[in-house]
């Protein structure tokens, strides 16, 4: 798994605080985040780092909130659905068929395992995933 991608199909959550627990609520745009810089390998300009933070796990699919800061990286993405709650990024796609994707706040995307992506963060981009 990228760095780019949530943790799915890792079968675990982290430590029951990292979840959120049933009746309980979280502010999704305000939650802090503890950001890891993404491997080399991955990062095509600048210095984006990302961080991700499981809320919950319904059998293999995860629901969580995921986030990168500015910077350009490329990424082999698994099967999600994810609405963006802040920031401003150019999605693009290897396939020629589909058109780059210029997202921002309140954009749903669909995403498929597999497809190869190159992800332009221009502002912070946070964004609730369910994969």
């Amino acid at each position: 798994m990228s760095g780019l991608e949530p943790g799915v199909g890792e079968g675990l959550l982290p430590e029951p605080a990292a979840g959120l627990r049933p009746g309980t609520s979280a502010d999704a745009a305000t939650l802090a985040l503890v950001h890891t810089p993404l491997p080399a390998a991955d990062v095509v300009a600048g210095t984006p780092t990302t961080a991700v933070h499981p809320l919950a796990l319904r059998g293999a699919t995860e629901i969580g909130i995921w986030e990168m800061t500015p910077g350009t990286a490329s990424d082999v993405e698994t099967d999600e659905v994810f609405v963006v709650l802040s920031g401003r990024a150019r999605i693009a796609f290897d396939d020629p068929e589909l058109a780059d994707l210029e997202v921002g706040p309140g954009s749903v995307v669909r995403l498929a395992e597999g497809q190869h992506t190159v992800w332009t963060v221009t502002e912070t981009l946070r964004k609730i995933y369910i994969a």
